[in-house]
Order: structure tokens, then sequence, then C-alpha cells
């Protein structure tokens, strides 16, 4: 009987040494895992913190430079199609040292390719904010951020004599509106060029069509006699 106590005894020692072992191991195998994955998770956490704040800068700084809104548009913004665009800056007649300025730039597409074909300088004026930051972001992208630069103004209190190019896209009444202005401050021999609409009775100097789809796209090209000054 006395053995058999004995053997009982033994085992219970037994069984509460190799629990201890296993607590041990476990709690080893823990601390290593959470000595492993410490510095992972704390790169991981300022990772995404450091994302947060680029997030947070970068939102910032497009507030800071869309600015507001100086009043609602005067037309919806359409896109010129690639095709007259490029008609309209060959008929343009663009030499070196010419300066384009486009009123109602819209994304920017023909300061951008004017600067990238050309290599002139160009100026785009918009009255909306968010497309003054889009046209920036794509005169970046084009690599010609340092020919073009774009004005969140209205077109009517802007500052446009330096031009030698005018460009267009807006309404028959709108040109109507601008022709005092563009007469007034442009020099002589500047060529202004309207997508679709004409100016009244002013009679341009050409008239193309420019193939689109089943139909087609209008350009008006115009020069600024001595006379107007």
């Amino acid at each position: 009987m006395l053995a058999g106590k004995a053997r009982c005894g033994l085992l219970m020692i037994y069984c509460c040494c190799a629990v201890l072992i296993l607590m041990s191991a476990v709690c080893a195998r823990g601390q290593g895992a959470v000595n492993d994955a410490g510095p992972s998770a704390f790169l991981q956490a300022k990772g995404r913190l450091d994302a947060a704040a680029r997030r947070t800068t970068s939102r910032a700084e497009r507030r800071k430079r869309q600015g507001k809104r100086l009043r609602a548009p005067d037309v919806i913004y359409y896109a010129t199609p690639t095709d007259t665009v490029n008609e309209m800056l060959r008929l343009a007649d663009i030499k070196p040292g010419d300066v384009l300025y486009d009123l109602g730039s819209g994304d920017g597409r023909i300061p951008i390719t004017a600067a990238r074909r050309y290599n002139i300088r160009a100026v785009g004026i918009d009255i909306n904010p968010k497309m003054v930051w889009v046209s920036e972001e794509r005169a970046r992208g084009a690599g010609v951020a340092d020919r073009v630069r774009f004005i969140n103004e209205d077109m009517f209190r802007a500052d446009i004599s330096e031009a030698t190019i005018v460009t267009l896209y807006l309404s028959r009444k709108l040109n109507l509106l601008l022709r005092p202005k563009l007469l007034s401050q442009l020099r002589p021999g500047t060529r202004i060029l309207s997508h679709d609409f004409d100016m009244g009775d002013w009679k341009p100097e050409q008239k193309v069509r420019v193939p689109w789809f089943r139909g087609y796209r209008t350009i008006y090209v115009w020069i600024v006699p001595h006379y107007s000054h």
C-alpha cells in the first residue's frame, strides 16, 4: 500500500513538472512572437499614420489651391475634341514668341497642347477653381508646367493684353459680350479663334469645318484690326 501511495505521489509530481514545462514553453513562444511582431506592428501602424497624414495634407493643399469659386460659370463645360484643338492651333499660325490665352480653359487641353507641340507660353483662365486644379495637374503630367499657367479668374476682368493668340469655346452671347474687351485690350494682329460660335456681324477671316462623327465642328478665325485701337 505504501508502494502504491509512493507511485501516485511520483505521478502527481511528474504531471506538475510537465505542466510547468509546457507553460514555460508557451510563454517563451508568446514572448518571442511579441518580440518578432513588435517592430513589424509598429512599422505598420506608423505607415498607416503617415498615409493618413499625407491624405489630410493633400486635401488641405487641394482646398488651398482650389480657392473659392468667384461666381457660377457662364456655360456648361464641354471639352473641345482633340482634332478640333489641333486644327485651331494650326489655324492660329503659331510663331516663336507667341503667347496663347484660352478664355474658359476647362481642363486645359488647348494651352497644354500649344505648349507641348509648339513650345510657346500659354495661359488658361477659368472661373471654376476645380478645373484650374485639374488643368495644373494635367500640365505637370504633360511636362509643360514651366510654360503653362492657369488662373482662377473671371475672364471679363482678367488682363489679357499680352496675348498674341486667344482661343474660345463659349457661346455666341459670351463672344459678343467679350468682343469689346478683345478689341480694346489685344494688339493689332492678334489672332482670335472660336470653336463653334461666331461674333455676330464681325466677319471672320476664316471659317473651317472639322469632321466630327456624322457632323462637323466649326472654327472661326479673326485678326484684331489696327483701327480697333
